[in-house]
């Protein structure tokens, strides 16, 4: 058996872009091992630690073997009617390709005859040695580089003193510096970018006690570089690392501090430093005037810093710093970032200033000479529309106050876009305007409107908190959808430069969990389409079929990740309870559901889990079946539409008498509880009906000679149509 040690591969560049230092490390290492796996020197099970620090992407992987081993490979040459006469002698055709192989008429004796597919085949049996390390890394590493998710390619010239020969400029994410190849305690000789792979690598730039770092072998990597070059390598080790530092900062801040919570900081901040430390900072309490979310946006944006908060949620004026030094006094550091942060806040404040001495109204007349799109016009003519549409949802709903503050939000929501404050951080648009609407003294329902407008922006976002809001996130959502599908501007693939899907989701999300709203889709479609003044195609048609591969997907998946999930879950008035109402269903239920094409989405949910629990009962496989069955009779008879009467005195056989009597008992019963919102009892009362259904297609030649009999039972299969498929089309299930 060949020798085994544990490889190590590390390429020390200049600092890699913060937010891509995650899965620059991650798919280096998946990528590496793969390579090394197909070429057969590192096995499925391997431990592979993947490390990733802002000057190295790394990986060590365990049981790498020095050679793969050797593979018995059969190869298909030809028939062996094409290949040997009738005397089993070579022809020409066979003596040709064996020399291909490198063989000749002496390896004739030695081939294999089987059969593939009824005919006789020659076969080629032979041993292919296993890749070397060397081979199989090199070829390993060069895949691994060249499927990098680089957001974007630098390209530079290498020091001719050190470049390999042949290699005069470089395209990588940042310039490369070292290549570190050790298996076990020998270096195994790849290169790559111009480099050749060594045992040297560089610690941290200030405070590495040895430089560079000599790797005596490969499992003493992760060690070697925290003692002798200050360096975590681990990305998950300096996470937690920071994540503690900035708790525990936060604790020594004051009693009840916390920091705020954000994964993304996190990971961004742990991308930019080596050896973490943190440091609490203070700014002037007297920024605390200025809106929370710019103050928090500024530090954590720009400066890369941990705001804290008091247990009741409100912004302090400390917050916490992670430098990638550790002075022996911190106080210069301290006070460089305090001086910094003045500054920036000062700006934030200053905007702050000068946008409230204008009201949000007189903004408005500002969005005429800001173009939306060349076909649909400027922002003030979009707003124009959304407020049109959001007054006619709100008349629909009940009007008076609520179409006013509607109106009035709407027109109001993007006048923000024009304010100091947005034009230096976009992310803060409706959040600022809420700010300004409530400064020049208008209803809090408005003010709110304005910022909820937005949502939900991103899965698991909270949807808007009043109805006002609602009412004008679906007016925004729509308004968009409705022009750019109607000017043919749809997503395709992956390209999707208007978010048409999360506006759609969007959508989705308000009118189910919305359900009191109790709107239908086709009614806000039609809405939609009437405030366009512009030319546009109706896109009514291609918006229907759009919302419901939306929705299809929606309701499909488990559409929440678990930091999303807590969130989500924690909001007041949500009315789910468990992780499993985040489960997605199963496709066959979703089908049944929506193959009724739903307008009202409020009680979709109510009708899957109907659907769901329907199709656990005993009944239901057999009700299924029918139903398809019922479907197709229909449809081949030109009998799919509404029931039509059915004639007692037509009714001869038991069976198809025993399923009126059974309709007329049952359907009543369960058309009750449907209207009553109870889809679950009203499906279960129809289960009822399976014994006389099987009955009836045992018995029962629906297709009679006799024209009326035949048109009777037609109008009794119409009924039972109309009554199974009133929750959901059951044939789904089948």
């Amino acid at each position: 058996m060949t020798h085994t040690a544990s490889l190590l591969v590390e390429l020390q560049v200049e600092e890699l872009p913060p937010r891509a230092l995650k899965s620059l490390g991650q798919a280096f290492a998946d990528q590496l091992v793969r390579g090394l796996q197909a070429h057969g020197v590192a096995p499925e099970n391997a431990v592979v630690t993947p490390y990733a620090t802002p000057r190295r992407l790394a990986v060590h992987v365990t049981r790498v073997a020095a050679r793969g081993a050797d593979r018995r490979v059969r190869q298909k040459l030809m028939p062996v009617a094409v290949g040997l006469d009738a005397h089993g002698q070579a022809r020409p055709p066979l003596l040709k390709k064996l020399a291909t192989l490198g063989l000749d008429e002496h390896a004739v004796a030695g081939l294999v005859h089987a059969d593939e597919g009824g005919r006789a085949m020659l076969f080629h049996d032979h041993v292919e040695p296993g890749h070397a390390l060397q081979q199989a890394l090199q070829a390993a590493l060069q895949q691994a580089l060249t499927q990098l998710p680089i957001p974007k390619v630098m390209t530079y010239q290498l020091h001719r003193r050190t470049a390999l020969p042949g290699w005069d400029s470089v395209q990588f994410v940042r310039p490369a510096h070292s290549l570190v190849a050790l298996h076990g305690t020998d270096v195994v000789a790849v290169s790559a970018l111009g480099l050749q792979a060594g045992r040297r690598t560089r610690g941290h730039r200030f405070e590495a006690a040895v430089d560079p770092v000599e790797l005596a072998d490969a499992d003493s990597y992760a060690d070697a570089l925290r003692s002798q070059g200050a360096v975590i390598a681990s990305f998950a080790e300096r996470r937690a690392l920071v994540a503690s530092q900035v708790q525990a900062a936060a604790q020594q801040a004051g009693s009840g501090l916390l920091p705020l919570a954000d994964a993304e900081l996190l990971d961004e901040v742990t991308a930019l430093v080596e050896r973490p430390k943190a440091m609490v900072c203070r700014f002037d309490a007297e920024f605390l005037e200025v809106p929370p979310e710019c103050l928090i946006l500024t530090m954590k944006a720009n400066q890369k810093y941990f705001p804290l908060q008091d247990a009741a949620g409100k912004l302090s004026n400390r917050f916490v710093v992670v430098s990638n030094i550790s002075p022996e006094d911190a106080g210069a550091v301290v006070s460089g970032n305090e001086r910094v942060v003045r500054a920036r806040l000062a700006d934030a404040r200053f905007f702050f200033d000068q946008d409230r001495r204008r009201t949000l109204a007189s903004r408005v007349p500002d969005l005429a000479r800001v173009v939306y799109h060349n076909r649909l016009g400027t922002q003030g003519e979009r707003s124009e529309r959304v407020s049109a549409i959001a007054a006619l949802i709100a008349q629909k709903l009940g009007g008076g106050t609520l179409r006013e503050q509607a109106e009035q939000a709407a027109r109001l929501a993007k006048a923000d876009l024009s304010t100091g404050m947005v034009g230096e951080f976009p992310e803060l648009q409706g959040i600022m305007g809420r700010y300004y609407a409530l400064h020049d003294g208008l209803p809090e329902p408005v003010a709110n409107a304005i910022a909820d407008h937005y949502r939900p922006r991103f899965s698991g976002d909270a949807l808007p908190r009043e109805e006002v809001g609602a009412v004008v996130a679906l007016a925004d959502k729509l308004e968009t959808l409705v022009g750019l599908f109607g000017i043919g501007s749809l997503p395709t693939g992956d390209k999707d430069p208007f978010a048409l899907r999360r506006h759609a989701l969007g959508v989705i999300r308000i009118l189910i969990e919305k359900k009191e709203l109790n709107l239908r889709l086709d009614d806000l479609l039609d809405i939609s389409r009437s405030a366009f003044d512009v030319q546009i195609e109706d896109p009514t048609s291609a918006l229907q079929e759009f919302f419901l591969e939306r929705l299809r997907h929606f309701l499909s998946i488990k559409y929440l990740d678990e930091r999303a999930i807590e969130a989500f879950a924690a909001q007041p008035g949500r009315g789910y309870t468990t992780r499993a109402d985040f489960q997605g269903f199963p496709t066959s239920v979703v089908n049944a559901v929506l193959a009724n094409d739903p307008q009202f989405l409020g009680d979709i949910r109510a009708k899957l889990l109907a659907v769901s629990q329907f199709s656990s009962l005993p009944e239901a496989p057999a009700l299924a079946a029918a139903n398809k069955r019922i479907t197709n009779i229909l449809k081949k008879s030109d009998a799919l539409g509404d029931a039509r009467p059915v004639d007692e005195a037509l009714l001869h056989e038991p069976a198809e008498l025993a399923l009126h009597r059974a309709l007329q008992t049952t359907v009543p019963q369960a058309n009750c509880q449907f209207d009553a919102g109870d889809y679950t009892a009203s499906l279960q009362t129809l289960a009822a009906l399976r014994a006389p259904v099987d009955a009836f297609f045992d018995d029962v030649m629906v297709n009679a000679e006799d024209a009326a009999l035949r048109r009777n039972r037609l109008a009794l299969l119409q009924q039972l149509h109309q009554a199974m498929n009133q929750v959901a089309d059951l044939s789904q299930l089948a």
